[in-house]
């Protein structure tokens, strides 16, 4: 062989080994079948799950966040303070709508952790406000968890409550304070029966039974109610709210949206959602004004104890003295000494609150919400009036926070930052309001001393009584001013108005579905369908090392293919004998016919010899020794057949004919030629079996006397069949090749490895083959099996096809054709 042809078989192998691409696609539409059948799979489990899934609704509305204006605003009045504008209160309603606080009181105040079942066709289902009573629950006791209820009406009032316990001990829990604990109940199936209104107390279910109005029940209707841990039910839900801009041009405008698979839990979530955070900004905004009012009622009660007492006193005074005329002059200095003193009144005022909001300040750490408007003692000082505002609302700002966010957060630090640096101002700014108003009080005791001083030249008895006079008229002016203030304070509280509006709130009008999305599961099963069963036929592709087509063959090596014999289920191996008309005799003529090509290149006279081999056992090798034997002898050729697989000897049972004596015996000189050659029962055919298993088959196959028995046959027989080894296994065949003139290497569709044509291509260029061809068994006409062989063999493909337009027929059973067509799926 030539160093030219020696590269183009190593080209070829590594062009086998890249990726086959078309083949894939060949492979793929061959199992088209598994493809629909897993298409058609995957769009049953889509409809299974679309009938079975529950739809999905989504509902949506809207609020505004407006900075509303009290209406008695005033700079005397005001006791609020701005919370950063608008775009800081989006913000925090934003932020709030997700905490866990938020949320447990609209599913408190809606008590979704009660749920109103009734027995659906996939699973039970959540009626809501549909189911005809109300369940009233007694929140002080507890309620079971998880397991539905049975309500079976018996009549239009009566219905018993059932269950089936399968412990005897079951959690509850008390919604009062949201307490869990265990209770005993009875094992095994429970019934009680109660009437409509009827107080039901079980350790399991603590609740009344109410019927809605304008709905009735119907005798034998079933129904289940079922409670939810309320810390899961909050859960569940506090993210369940979507809230985001309505538009890019207005951010004031809120978009709320939720989905769910009940419209009416939707709709009273978002509108009790708008409804709560309504009513908490409220108070938030009016916790100044709440404040303020504590602190003047509490004011108030201590100006009104000790106005009493002085009124108490004056009566006393009245009663053991007589009353007293004052003149013109004490009069007027009477007059002023009251002015004084309410003016002294004021300013202590004033310094109180100052010590005691310093005293707060100074000893109050974290909550800085509680504290009393300035001005609510007359303190109008710009910068302690905004100090007090601003600390106000960074403090309800860190409340908010710890609703979302867990304590020692970078968020805390730079609040209680912030609170910190407004303190120091503010202590600053109170301590230079102190000194000023101390030196107002110095003033004002210094001309009432000196008033005083006028007053002493007065007799006893009437400076008594003016210095009763003195403290009733400072008490009862103290009185009235508190109780301006404190009118003052909730007029503003009860004009102020909430800063969340409702634009559109959550309504049921039809519509809003938004699941299950039945087209995208149809797709996805669609896709699924497909790709899987690709994904594990490219797999299978991957890891397949088996030859399943002559263009695989012809990928591998550059061994020429002789023919194709089609799969053929028979007793037995004489299939061109008993079945002359078959594809498969037909297919073994042709391959007569293509020897013979190659025989009439070969030099002398003599008879000519085939040896027939394989990678391993079990590809055809005996059947086709057999087969073109008996295609040479019904030829007219005198053809014998030698049995040379002394391991694995077959041939003789189709003739037959006893295996005890053969080319084995012939070798060791047991017997003669003539003594190992047995007739068959077909015209010119005789054969030769092997004999006894030896212990030393190698060493029998190198003999002379092989050789020589070769060379005498040559000259008796037209055609030598040697029935020989598999290659792969042991070197006999390698041995045997030395004696053949042409060498049929037998290759069985879906059974050989890719890896065996290796072996067979280093043989064949060293030189150790010669005359080699391929003949592929099992060999099946689908062009996706044989694409780029078909028109380079024509003739082998052409026997194929036509062969069953006149070749016998199988006359297979139904069954028998019904499992064929399985296997070709």
């Amino acid at each position: 062989m030539s160093s030219e042809e020696y590269y183009d078989i190593d080209d070829t192998v590594e062009k086998g080994l890249s990726f086959d691409f078309k083949g894939f696609l060949f492979k793929a539409l061959n199992l088209w079948k598994l493809i629909v059948l897993s298409i058609g799979i995957g769009l049953i489990v889509a409809y299974w799950i679309n009938v079975r899934k529950q739809n999905v609704y989504k509902l949506e509305s809207l609020i505004s966040v407006e900075n509303e204006q009290n209406p008695f605003f005033t700079a005397n009045t005001s006791i609020s303070f701005n919370w950063g504008g608008v775009s800081g209160k989006v913000g925090k309603i934003m932020t709030t709508i997700n905490t866990r606080r938020h949320n447990e009181l609209v599913v408190d105040s809606l008590q979704f952790y009660l749920n109103y079942l009734v027995e659906g066709k996939y699973r039970k289902v959540d009626v809501y406000k549909d189911a005809p009573f109300v369940v009233n629950i007694d929140q002080s006791r507890g309620q079971i968890l998880g397991q539905p209820i049975l309500i079976r009406f018996l009549t239009e009032t009566e219905y018993e409550v059932v269950m089936n316990f399968e412990s005897g001990r079951l959690q509850v829990q008390r919604y009062l304070d949201k307490a869990k604990y265990s209770v005993d109940v009875p094992v095994g199936e429970f019934k009680q029966q109660f009437k409509l209104g009827e107080p039901v107390k079980l350790p399991f279910l603590n609740a009344t039974l109410t019927l809605r109005p304008n709905k009735r029940t119907l005798p034998g209707t079933e129904f289940y109610i079922q409670f939810l841990n309320f810390d899961s039910v909050v859960n569940s839900y506090k993210n369940a709210v979507d809230i985001s801009p309505y538009s890019k041009e207005s951010s004031s405008v809120l978009k709320l949206a939720m989905s769910g698979f009940n419209k009416s839990k939707i709709v009273d979530y978002l509108n009790t959602t708008t409804a709560i955070l309504k009513r908490t900004e409220l108070e938030r905004k009016n916790q100044y004004a709440t404040n303020t009012i504590k602190f003047i009622d509490s004011s108030l009660n201590a100006v009104n104890i000790d106005l009493k007492d002085v009124t108490d006193e004056m009566n006393d005074f009245r009663k053991k003295n007589k009353v007293f005329d004052v003149n013109r002059e004490m009069t007027e200095t009477l007059s002023k000494l009251r002015g004084y003193d309410t003016a002294k009144e004021a300013e202590e005022t004033k310094l109180n609150y100052l010590d005691a909001l310093e005293t707060y300040l100074r000893t109050k750490t974290g909550d800085y919400s509680k504290i009393a408007a300035p001005s609510s003692v007359g303190i109008l000082e710009g910068n302690i009036v905004s100090g007090v505002s601003k600390i106000i609302a960074l403090s309800v700002e860190r409340q908010n926070l710890e609703y979302v966010a867990k304590e020692g957060n970078v968020l805390f630090n730079d609040i209680d930052r912030k609170i910190d640096s407004e303190k120091n101002v503010l202590l600053e700014a109170i301590d230079a309001t102190k000194y000023t108003i101390s030196s107002n009080i110095n003033t004002i005791n210094r001309e009432i001393y000196a008033l005083e001083a006028e007053l002493s030249k007065l007799p006893e008895d009437q400076q008594e009584y003016l210095k009763i006079e003195r403290k009733l008229n400072l008490s009862q002016q103290a009185y009235d001013v508190y109780l301006a203030k404190r009118g003052e304070a909730a007029i503003v509280k009860a004009a102020s108005v909430s800063d969340i509006s409702v634009i559109d709130e959550a309504k049921d009008i039809g519509g809003g579905l938004i699941g299950p999305n039945k087209s995208l599961n149809y797709m996805m099963a669609l896709m699924l369908g497909f790709f899987i069963p690709m994904f594990l036929i490219f797999v299978l592709f991957l890891l397949d090392n088996t030859i399943h087509g002559s263009d695989e063959v012809v990928q591998l090596s550059k061994i020429p293919i002789l023919g194709l014999i089609g799969k053929y289920n028979y007793k037995n191996n004489l299939v061109v004998f008993e079945k002359p008309k078959s594809a498969v005799a037909e297919s073994f003529r042709a391959i007569r016919s293509s020897l013979q090509f190659i025989y009439s290149k070969q030099q002398g006279e003599h008879g000519r010899t085939l040896m027939v081999t394989s990678s391993v056992s079990g590809e055809g090798k005996t059947f086709c020794s057999i087969n073109m034997s008996t295609a040479y002898a019904l030829s007219g050729k005198k053809t014998i057949l030698l049995g040379l697989d002394l391991r694995k000897p077959k041939i003789f049972g189709d003739f037959n004919v006893s295996n005890d004596k053969g080319v084995v015996n012939y070798i060791i000189d047991d017997a003669t030629l003539e003594d190992v050659k047995f007739k068959t029962e077909i015209p010119n055919l005789e054969i030769i079996p092997s004999g006894p298993i030896p212990p030393n088959p190698s060493e029998l196959l190198m003999s002379s006397k092989l050789s020589n028995l070769i060379t005498s046959l040559r000259e008796d027989y037209d055609l030598i069949v040697l029935d020989t080894p598999p290659l792969g296994l042991v070197t006999d065949a390698l041995q045997l090749s030395s004696f053949a003139d042409a060498t049929i290497f037998m290759i069985r569709l879906d059974y050989t490895k890719k890896g065996m044509l290796q072996l067979v291509n280093a043989k064949y260029r060293a030189g150790e083959l010669k005359n080699i061809s391929f003949v592929l068994n099992f060999y099946k006409h689908k062009t996706n099996h044989n694409y780029g062989y078909g028109y380079g063999y024509g003739y082998g493909y052409g026997y194929g096809v036509y062969g069953n337009a006149y070749h016998e027929s199988d006359n297979a059973s139904v069954w028998t054709k019904f499992k064929m067509f399985l296997k070709r799926i």
